[in-house]
């Protein structure tokens, strides 16, 4: 490689110079880009290596000779870039030799980087000075001040990652923070830090005695984690954030919302003792680690600031995303979602979950896009070095669990847990890191378990040796007590006082929480949530509103070039109304745009969303010559709400989640999740059973999240065909889903409003299609849009009733076939009947249409699914009850995949099932 001047750079085998030649390397690239990237010595040194290769020394056991004043010169060059390398090596492996582990007896191996002998310096060099280039605050130090500076940095009870971030700006300010003395914490400091102790100590302790083998997942062994929060949410309330989400796992849950969200005691009692009312706002159809609350946190000085915590399932790492859309919600709701990022997201996570849950990645992933950004994320993780009995060793490859969040160049703190000053030190640099760059910064509190992976468990069957060191360890409190006392800032009896008044004041709830009455269990069973109340919004829309919506299809910015595939589209669609068939992707808008002039904001997110996966929906345009975008239905006018479609990563699971979430926090938005394909939300069904189709009965939260499946067999194999409708339906009960199987693009239109108008309403899934997206058969005529509302059931108008011989009832696209055979065939004698709607079931709709017809006709369920997939096993047994003749079915021999791999064989089995039909 040649430099800047064209003159080879001369670096010598690492063997013969003293330094690793990997770290040669790395800065003669940056070098190279940028001189001024690299220091100053680094830059000397390449300038000497480049024009006066005679300078570098000569190899180690070379004969000595008399130096002269030149090489006496060239040897102090290379001394300072050899000092450079060391406090380099200490940046990026200094972690590896830091004590963070409280159960080592052992100091750390460390790395041999860190040693001067692997850098050519040896004890006669620790006297001399070297230029250091602001190390620490200095332009020249003694190597042996350097060297004590540095193992006091990143060598004490913090270790430190974040060479691997590439801004400059970000390893700087870190570097300016840590490689300087940490300032001792003042007595109130200190005093407040033993408080938070003794607090979380105490808690854990008086629940470990009063419900003796009952699970809570206690935080003992990590009581620095409550010293952590404390921390942070002290310093965003100095600084007037508006509110801190915690998203957690159940370990050290109940401590959280006891000691930093302020929950009652006798709240948490109540649960132990199975004492809570069903009717509470957080739900009881859940067990007490998995509860979420909200409070508010008081500083010692009289600030405050608002604190949640996200309820949560035990499939741990789900609840970030979750947590991050809340976030999210919450600051798009007052407007500061581009910058001022006032809601601080904190996850707290497991060690082992971290490290093997891909959700985590997908989460991660987000924290910097445009449609999920939060401003950065603290993430805590309580690392108990075991994940229920499994080692680090067999539960990861990575050395920490914490290296998946190197793919977003956060910085990573392992602190040990049993040095809390050292704790909260970090926790103050990780919160104005998130502050200052607005992203995700991540503490690894290395700590322990006290007890097995819940309090029924014996951990020492699986880890003997571990848990004897643990059992002989007295508690971080006692540590730190025993500190503050030696070094006289308090006395013992101080210390023992302040943990008795604690443990007092909860044997005082404790006492009233045992003489209390039991509340009343009758109103609601157990786990219940009252219905909503049923409430039919208007959602017919004026014609004049309607084509001011389909104007701004085609009213374009000037100079904007529209892609000419794409212009056609739009035309055809701003002309709709006047052809009397409106297909489907002009009714979603004509629905998102009067929601937006109703002051209803719509978010849409997906992979491909703003596209659409076929090429249908076309929310954003792109200049074809200058890429510049623009979104039509933001020229509805400064009136309407705000239409926010993002395209998202590749991801179900995490996105999902991620709305489900912001959809928490927006209960006034329409919030759509579009899935590329129905199968993708396969990959987000923790979601859909843990939070979708639950979270009301468990915790008393109502989501109005909307997913949108497109859904139908045409030949395209067994995936992207099944939305796996019969799953969805599964779920059905309590009146906690809308499941929806629209074939008529005004239907779909009022589907839509309903939804964003009821105040009421309850998460939707709606299988959308693919082929009908342009079908001339599925279209709707203007009347349809201007009167009426959504239709659960669609009656067969063109039929007599009297002369009807059979009923065929139907869902979605595979009317289109039957329709075509019917009219095809010249068969008079058959209806079709359409159920839009599958949950709430439509049974009065659809007796009501029934009735028309007379008594004891065939009546037929028919669906393109297998028999054992589909609406069938769920319809059955409600269809049944309102008719006379039992119901048969016209379907797909069951199957264990959803279609067939052939589009032949597709063509001739859908043949069939027409035939079979009407046969």
């Amino acid at each position: 490689m040649a430099s800047r001047s064209g003159t080879a750079l001369s670096i010598p085998h690492q063997a013969e110079f003293g330094i690793n030649e990997w770290l040669v390397e790395e800065f003669r690239e940056r070098y190279l880009r940028d001189p001024d990237s690299v220091e100053r010595v680094w830059r000397d040194f390449f300038r000497a290596s480049a024009t006066e290769p005679e300078a570098v020394p000569p190899p180690v056991g070379a004969a000595v000779h008399t130096p002269t004043e030149r090489e006496r010169d060239a040897d102090l060059v290379v001394k300072a870039v050899r000092v450079a390398a060391l406090i380099h090596s200490y940046r990026v492996r200094g972690h590896l030799a830091a004590a963070t582990n409280p159960l080592s007896a052992e100091p750390s191996a460390g790395h041999p980087d860190l040693e001067p002998s692997g850098h050519g310096l040896d004890a006669a060099d620790t006297a001399r000075e070297f230029p250091v280039d602001g190390f620490a605050g200095n332009q020249r130090m003694a190597l042996r001040d350097v060297l004590r500076t540095l193992r006091d940095a990143y060598c004490g009870p913090t270790g430190i990652e974040y060479m691997h971030i590439q801004n400059q700006q970000e390893r700087l300010w870190i570097q300016r923070r840590v490689e300087v003395p940490p300032p001792r914490p003042g007595r109130a400091e200190q005093l407040r830090i033993l408080h938070r102790l003794g607090s979380a100590e105490a808690f854990e302790t008086f629940l470990h005695t009063k419900y003796v083998g009952q699970k809570r997942y206690s935080l003992e062994g990590g009581e620095s984690a409550i010293v952590l929060l404390d921390t942070v949410l002290e310093r965003a309330a100095r600084l007037a954030l508006r509110e801190v989400v915690i998203g957690m796992a159940h370990r050290g849950r109940l401590n959280v919302l006891a000691n930093i969200v302020g929950k009652p005691y006798a709240q948490i009692f109540d649960e132990f003792e199975d004492a809570v009312d069903v009717r509470s706002a957080q739900g009881s159809g859940d067990v007490k680690y998995h509860l979420g609350a909200a409070g508010t946190f008081h500083t010692p000085d009289g600030h405050a600031i608002a604190v949640s915590v996200v309820a949560n399932p035990s499939h741990l790492e789900i609840v970030g995303p979750v947590a991050q859309g809340v976030v999210r919600g919450r600051q798009d709701l007052t407007e500061d979602g581009e910058g001022l990022f006032s809601v601080l997201p904190v996850v707290v996570h497991g060690d082992a979950a971290l490290a093997g849950q891909g959700v985590v990645a997908e989460t991660l992933n987000m924290s910097q896009l445009p449609g999920y950004a939060t401003g950065g994320t603290v993430h805590l993780v309580i690392n108990n070095q075991l994940g229920f009995t499994t080692a680090p060793a067999v539960g990861r490859s990575s050395t920490y669990a914490t290296d998946v969040a190197r793919t977003v160049e956060a910085p990573i703190f392992h602190v040990n847990g049993d040095d809390p000053e050292a704790v909260a030190r970090v926790a103050q640099l990780a919160f104005d890191y998130r502050q200052t760059f607005h992203k995700d910064v991540v503490v690894d509190l290395v700590c322990y378990r006290r007890h097995g992976h819940s309090e029924v468990d014996d951990p020492s069957i699986t880890q003997p040796a571990m848990y004897d060191r643990i059992a002989a360890r007295p508690s971080v409190r006692k540590l730190y007590a025993e500190s503050l006392h030696s070094t006289g800032v308090i006395s013992e009896q101080e210390a023992e006082c302040a943990r008795q008044s604690y443990r007092d004041q909860l044997q005082r709830a404790f006492t009233e929480t045992a003489g209390a009455s039991s509340p009343d269990h009758e109103s609601l069973p157990a786990g219940g949530v009252a219905a909503p109340p049923v409430r039919r919004p208007v959602t017919a829309v004026a014609e004049m509103t309607l084509r001011h919506i389909l104007g701004t299809q085609i009213d374009l910015p000037r100079e904007f070039t529209p892609h000419p595939r794409v212009l056609p589209q739009l035309e055809r669609r701003a002309a709709m109304f006047d052809s009397g068939k409106v297909d489907w992707a002009t009714a979603e808008a004509l629905a998102v745009g009067s929601l937006l002039l109703d002051g209803v904001p719509v978010r849409l997110s997906g992979q491909d969303s703003r596209r659409g996966t076929f090429g249908q929906r076309h929310a954003v345009l792109t200049d074809r010559r200058t890429g510049r975008q623009h979104t039509p239905l933001d020229s509805l006018g400064a009136e309407a709400a705000r239409f926010t479609p993002y395209d998202s990563l590749l991801s179900e699971l995490a996105v999902l989640a991620f709305e489900y979430g912001y959809s928490l926090a927006r209960p006034d938005a329409l919030v759509l999740w579009e899935a590329q394909f129905g199968d993708f939300a396969n990959g987000a069904q923790t979601v859909v059973d843990e939070y979708i189709s639950s979270s009301e009965q468990k915790w008393g939260q109502r989501s109005g999240v909307t997913l949108l499946l497109p859904h139908g067999l045409e030949g395209q194999g067994p995936d992207h065909s099944s939305a796996r409708m019969e799953r969805f339906l599964q779920l059905c009960a309590d009146d906690n889903l809308t499941v929806a199987n629209p074939s008529l693009p005004a239907n779909y239109f009022h589907l839509l409003r309903e939804q964003g108008l009821d105040a009421a309403r309850r998460p939707l899934v709606v299988f959308t299609p693919k082929s009908m997206l342009r079908s001339k058969a599925a279209t709707s005529g203007l009347e349809e849009f201007t009167e009426g509302s959504f239709r659960p059931v669609v009656p067969d108008t063109t039929q007599d009733p009297a002369r009807t011989e059979r009923v065929l009832l139907c869902s979605g696209k595979v009317f289109y076939d039957l329709d075509a055979h019917r009219r095809d065939s010249g068969e008079d004698g058959t209806a079709i009947v359409r159920l839009e709607r599958l949950y709430p079931f439509p049974a009065e709709e659809l007796r009501a249409e029934l009735s028309r017809y007379p008594s004891g006709v065939d009546v037929r369920w028919v669906q393109e699914e297998p028999a054992n997939q589909g609406a069938w096993t769920f319809v059955a047994p409600r269809v049944t009850p309102l008719v006379t003749a039992p119901v048969g079915c016209v379907s797909r021999p069951a199957a264990s995949a959803p279609a067939v791999g052939s589009a032949r064989r597709h063509t001739a089995e859908q043949r069939d099932l027409v035939g079979r039909a009407f046969a």
